[in-house]
């Protein structure tokens, strides 16, 4: 499967500055996403965490933070257990417009870093991200 990109843009009635640090703060992380070992910084790893049913902290996806140009970009590697290691790519594009953020959301790789399991995951993210990005539109309004 040719390399596939997840593309989502949504609009939050919310500044600029208060959407980026619903994405880099690890406190609002929790709220609407997984909770963070740190605030996500510019060369800096990361893990994201969620309770298991059992009460057990788990690590959902990990990476390190690439780029970081307060309040305008984000971009980070991105991994989780089914991708085994590979890496892929997640860029946050915010933008002001009159009375909030316009944002969007990339995910690059997917299809190369997957494999033969690509689609299935790909439909999974797809999913995963619609729901999230619901979440932090509601926290961040």
């Amino acid at each position: 499967m040719p390399d596939t990109t997840i593309t989502k843009t949504i609009f939050i009635n919310a500044d600029v500055e208060a959407v980026w640090v619903f994405l880099t703060d690890r406190d609002r992380l929790a709220e609407w996403f997984h909770r963070a070992d740190a605030d996500l910084s510019e060369g800096n790893d990361y893990a994201l965490f969620d309770v298991a049913d059992d009460g057990s902290e788990v690590r959902r996806c990990w990476g390190s933070v690439l780029e970081c140009k307060p309040p305008e970009k984000l971009v980070y590697t991105f991994t989780i257990e089914p991708l085994k290691g590979a890496m892929t790519t997640v860029t946050w594009l915010l933008q002001a417009v009159k009375g909030g953020t316009r944002l969007t959301l990339q995910h690059e790789g997917i299809g190369a870093a997957a494999g033969e399991g690509a689609l299935p995951l790909l439909l999974a993210l797809d999913s995963g991200w619609d729901a999230h990005l619901g979440r932090l539109r509601a926290a961040a309004a």
